[in-house]
């Protein structure tokens, strides 16, 4: 008998500028993102669902700008004296995901004071707007609501087909024409379900050692419906 050989391949998203889909429901927070020169304070909040596209304009905007990159839920390992030394104070920063329940409040309100006292441009990244995270800190928490705030709108049909090709690509996955808009009509309308859908895809492809089809589609998404 022979033995089906896969190969769990690594996901490689695709991070460019040109790979960012831009539709009505993102060219808002886009276009402010592009004219960070006039951010107000010099600092931004970009605001969007899971899977919206903030981590890809995130990068977008770090290799423009040369911006360094930090993760709100590793702050407590950032030493502002050490790591971010006097080569840095004028250097953008990128703070990602400042919502995460792991986010270090103490570390998070001496960052925003040291890069706000430096002079630099800082993108902040957020599934919530500040004014609707819960924070145990009161001075953090009016600090980031003085920040302004870029949000991505949620999908509509175009922008959702645009991420699940990109989802599919960046999996290096080759798909069927009617698979896309067989799953616009079947799946929630969100970028998490999109990712979710692809993901399964993916991983039930792998297991039968099936390509990614309609078929396969079905047999998952009919299982699932009650």
């Amino acid at each position: 008998m022979t033995r089906q050989l896969t190969f769990d391949l690594p996901v490689r998203p695709a991070l460019g500028r040109d790979d960012f889909f831009v539709s009505p429901d993102n060219a808002l927070a886009l276009s402010v993102l592009e004219n960070w020169q006039n951010w107000p304070n010099a600092m931004l909040v970009l605001v969007g669902p899971k899977g919206a596209g903030k981590t890809h304009l995130a990068h977008v905007w770090a290799a423009a700008t040369g911006a360094r990159m930090l993760r709100a839920d590793d702050l407590q390992s950032v030493d502002l004296d050490e790591d971010l030394d006097e080569d840095l104070r004028a250097q953008p920063v990128i703070v990602e995901d400042i919502d995460t329940p792991d986010l270090n409040e103490e570390a998070l309100f001496h960052l925003h004071n040291f890069l706000r006292a430096s002079g630099c441009s800082v993108l902040f990244t957020s599934g919530s707007a500040p004014a609707h995270l819960t924070l145990r800190l009161p001075d953090l928490a009016s600090r980031l609501e003085a920040v302004s705030v870029a949000t991505l709108d949620p999908p509509g049909d175009e922008l959702l087909r645009a991420v699940l090709l990109k989802q599919f690509a960046d999996r290096q996955l080759s798909v069927p024409p009617n698979l896309v808009p067989y799953l616009l009509g079947r799946i929630e309308r969100s970028f998490a379900a999109v990712q979710d859908i692809v993901a399964t895809l993916d991983d039930a492809a792998l297991a039968q050692g099936r390509p990614v089809s309609r078929a396969l589609a079905a047999s998952i998404l009919d299982k699932d419906t009650p």
